[in-house]
């Protein structure tokens, strides 16, 4: 799933990239699908993503802090835009450092985190986050909130989630992390499905 909303968010910032200097009504047109689209993301990242797996999965805790930070950036230029003329002289900029802002996000995402994150939780676990975040994104927020902070990762629903991640839950003995007693989540190669949602 977030691969599949990074590739249609790609699609935009080519199209944008591509449309002409004079485009104005086109390009505030892909800049609100773009604010629509990354504002949704970031939220399910931040509400489902970032908790369950840095709870769940060794080694991520450096990358999910910059993502963070990465989420921040990227809401703060999403408000500017929002409400700016396309004529503006900053306008095309600040696409522009946005687009490159997000592509690095992407890039360090695909390559570094979901692999680890892939590697430690079952097919199962997998699936079952993928799920969450597919039910959170439809009532998502559609606006950049760039002064929100990160939410505490106490919803009853994550917190579900993360116990069955980890295998914590009430007959377990082992309730705090998977590898507090050195033993990890490790599965087999997830399903296609599975893999669409990291």
């Amino acid at each position: 799933m977030l691969k599949n909303d990074h590739r249609a968010v790609d699609a935009l910032f080519k199209r944008f990239e591509k449309a002409g200097d004079r485009a104005f009504s086109l390009k505030r047109t892909l800049v609100e699908k773009m604010i629509v689209e990354l504002s949704r993301h970031a939220a399910i990242e931040e509400e489902w993503f970032y908790p369950a797996t840095r709870a769940t999965v060794r080694g991520v805790d450096d990358v999910v802090l910059e993502s963070i930070e990465e989420h921040h950036i990227v809401k703060w230029l999403l408000s500017e835009l929002e409400h700016r003329d396309p004529r503006d002289e900053s306008f095309k900029a600040k696409v522009t450092v946005l687009i490159e802002n997000v592509r690095h996000h992407v890039k360090v995402e695909e390559s570094e985190y979901f692999p680890k994150v892939r590697k430690e939780l079952t097919r199962r676990a997998l699936m079952e986050l993928g799920d969450a975040m597919a039910m959170a994104k439809s009532t998502a927020p559609t606006r950049p909130h760039p002064r929100s902070g990160l939410p505490s990762g106490g919803t009853a629903a994550l917190q579900s989630v993360i116990e069955r991640s980890s295998g914590a839950g009430p007959n377990a003995t082992n309730a705090a992390h998977p590898h507090a007693a050195g033993k990890g989540t490790h599965s087999t190669k997830p399903s296609t499905a599975a893999k669409a949602s990291a």
